[in-house]
């Protein structure tokens, strides 16, 4: 655990906190306008797919270029503006992400192929495999023609120690159950409530929530690879530790479907497993705290909806 708190206290001894100031106040505005204004279920989430794969490309890049670009202000000396893979990376990186969100292609094909009871289980199941291969896949040929030579699979390294992961999750818990009693958090979680037209009346019922949060969990999967490995590990030569906040800004606009307090507090913990992950080279750590504080929030999701 001191280890974490030493690469905590490196990353924000040299932090530029006019920097991080403006970062954090870009990506309040935008949580402002999407909470208050809709912006995402009433402005980007709306049109054809080409319309809303426009859209979300819009969001994901203003959060993560101007980022970088704020960097500009309070440190002349960045010269990660002249390398060509830098400007790769801010295009390609924000694209993925928004044919992730918007690959939806297969559910009309599913529906008329198969046809079973309880075909939203298959159907959530299927998207979220499908979605994260999408990422995965792609992340993984870019490591193949990049890095490959350079480096291993983004993120892949091993961590010494769970303790302090587990440490971090005991931590979160009562955080979650206090989530949990909120109108909002209820509207979200567990997600698990959309295939709730399921019964519990046997062992194969259980198998089918077994295989939803299964394969939900494996959804985080992708994204720990993809923020925390990719996005600062392919640009570590190139940016080092100026890749995490610019990150932490892009992975806040994925989250403005949750809850008002999940998207906020979704900049810090994207923050904290960046910094983590640029200094161990692993995602692992933040994958296990991830799962764990998702499956805690669907069991939180499930116990708050019994209470209420």
């Amino acid at each position: 655990m001191k280890t974490i708190y030493k690469y905590f206290f490196n990353f924000f001894t040299t932090l530029n906190y006019w920097y991080f100031i403006s970062v954090i106040s870009i990506t309040a505005v935008l949580i402002f306008f999407n909470y208050g204004y809709g912006l995402e279920k009433k402005i980007i989430d709306t049109g054809t797919w080409v319309e809303k794969f426009g859209k979300y490309f819009c969001l994901f890049f203003f959060a993560y270029a101007s980022s970088f670009f704020l960097q500009l202000l309070f440190n002349r000396q960045s010269n990660w503006r002249r390398q060509k893979w830098f400007w790769f990376i801010l295009f390609i990186g924000p694209f993925l992400f928004s044919l992730k969100v918007n690959f939806t292609f297969l559910n009309p094909a599913i529906k008329s192929i198969w046809s079973f009871p309880y075909f939203d289980v298959f159907k959530y199941s299927i998207n979220w495999i499908v979605r994260a291969m999408v990422i995965m896949l792609s992340v993984f040929l870019i490591w193949m023609i990049r890095d490959r030579k350079e480096q291993p699979f983004y993120g892949i390294a091993r961590i010494k120690k769970i303790k302090p992961y587990l440490i971090t999750i005991a931590l979160l818990f009562p955080l979650i159950i206090a989530a949990s009693t909120q109108p909002d958090f209820l509207k979200v979680y567990p997600k698990a409530k959309n295939i709730n037209e399921i019964p519990l009346c046997s062992i194969k019922d259980y198998g089918y929530y077994f295989l939803f949060e299964l394969c939900y969990g494996f959804d985080f999967v992708s994204i720990e690879f993809f923020f925390r490995g990719f996005l600062i590990l392919t640009l570590i030569k190139i940016c080092g530790k100026d890749a995490i906040i610019p990150m932490a800004a892009f992975y806040c606009t994925i989250h403005f479907g949750k809850p008002l307090g999940e998207a906020v507090s979704s900049f810090f913990g994207g923050l904290l497993l960046g910094i983590v992950s640029y200094n161990t080279r692993s995602v692992w750590g933040g994958l296990l705290v991830h799962l764990g504080i998702a499956w805690l929030m669907e069991i939180g999701g499930w116990i708050g909806a019994i209470v209420s």
